[in-house]
């Protein structure tokens, strides 16, 4: 048999969940409580159907057949509602541990879903500046001992997470195989003396050992988003479990066949729902200190198209849930669908930088003194304010 080759090792440690870009980080047992769970959501997802405005009048004319009927919406007050897909997030805002911002966006302008994830997850003022994560930067700036720490749920490492400060890494694995426990060998030898590569294979190791014990020996199948999602919980209540952790979900580019109540989109927010439910489910007492938040790169156009669907836009919904949240309304102001408010006559306009949003969940729930956001987390962002009384 022919020796494997670095890159097929590399190929077949996927297989066991493992990621090789972070050495470990085993979080001090008297590591913060408080925790923050960050769902990237990828497409550009709708937030015109994510959180009907029911109550504006332009509504049902400018979405046509993808409108969410009345008699369909999970109604929060007399303005918005829930799509009929996310009722653990409707049944969480009655409880007041959800709530939405309807108009929300990145700091430029632009509909390329490359450039606006960049910024969404860099953070910074401008496309490509800030080649790191703001997520990693702030866990510097949260905790100088180490005791904040993160990790990403997930195949890759998103750029949200990308930096000098070491993250942890799972994906649910292959344990399935009968080729696992050789492979597990080869690559323990193979890299024993690697000062890098070594004890990221470990921490890898480690880590998915941690999370067949968090399920009792149950292996997680990777296409349950409510099961990856109950693991990655139960991770971050776990004793001394990282502070912060981020999922990502993809599918929200409904160009075409978009459909309302039921269709392309719905299938995806019903994901989006069964993950936040996994996530109260897996983090149990913890969720009472915690605080999820879902983004995405824009939104979509306010018009229906000619396929059934919806085109690059700019201003989304953003969604806040966790027993952490402060009870309240949309956070923001609404600019209302009049044809005269369209941005370009043609997209729902911003009124909130979704940078305000992270600043104030940052600095109140994480503990981010304010001088760090603007300058280390949020490069040149000294006028963007934080959005205050969140948690």
């Amino acid at each position: 048999m022919n020796q494997p080759s670095r890159r097929d090792l590399l190929s077949l440690g996927a297989g066991l969940g493992v990621t090789f870009l972070a050495a470990p980080v085993l979080a001090d047992p008297l590591s913060a409580k408080r925790k923050l769970v960050v769902i990237v959501c990828r497409g550009a997802m709708d937030g015109l159907s994510v959180s009907p405005p029911i109550g504006d009048a332009a509504y049902a004319d400018l979405r046509g057949p993808i409108a969410i009927a009345p008699d369909k919406v999970l109604k929060l007050d007399g303005d918005f509602g829930l799509h009929p897909k996310l009722a653990t997030l409707w049944a969480l805002a009655q409880s007041g541990q959800a709530r939405i911002a309807p108009a929300v966006a990145i700091p430029e302008r632009i509909r390329s879903h490359f450039e606006a994830q960049d910024l969404l997850e860099s953070g910074g003022a401008r496309v490509y500046d800030v080649t790191t994560g703001w997520l990693n930067r702030a866990l510097s700036a949260a905790s100088r001992d180490g005791r904040v720490t993160a990790i990403s749920v997930g195949p890759e490492e998103p750029l949200i997470l990308r930096g000098p400060s070491p993250v942890q890494s799972w994906s649910p694995g292959g344990r399935g195989s009968a080729d696992i426990g050789r492979i597990t060998t080869t690559l323990q030898d193979l890299y024993k003396h690697d000062p890098l590569l070594g004890p990221a294979l470990a921490s890898g190791l480690q880590t998915e050992a941690a999370a067949d014990a968090l399920n009792n020996g149950q292996t997680v199948n990777g296409r349950d988003a409510r099961a990856l999602a109950v693991t990655a919980g139960r991770f971050v209540a776990s004793d001394g479990g990282p502070s912060i952790a981020v999922l990502q979900l993809d599918g929200f580019d409904t160009h075409a066949n978009q459909g309302a109540a039921e269709g392309q989109l719905a299938n995806r927010l019903k994901t989006l729902d069964d993950v936040v439910a996994g996530l109260k489910e897996g983090l149990g007492p913890a969720w009472t200190q915690t605080v999820v938040v879902t983004a995405t790169e824009f939104g979509r156009t306010a018009h229906v198209n000619g396929t059934g669907g919806t085109d690059h836009g700019t201003a989304s919904t953003l969604i806040l849930a966790g027993g952490a949240l402060r009870r309240g309304g949309i956070v923001g102001d609404w600019p209302t669908l009049q044809p005269a408010r369209l941005f370009e006559a043609r997209d729902l306009a911003p009124t909130l930088d979704v940078r305000q949003v992270f600043k104030g969940l940052l600095q109140d729930h994480m503990g981010v003194e304010r001088a760090a956001l603007d300058t280390r987390v949020f490069p040149d962002s000294r006028t963007v304010t934080p959005v205050p009384n969140l948690v």
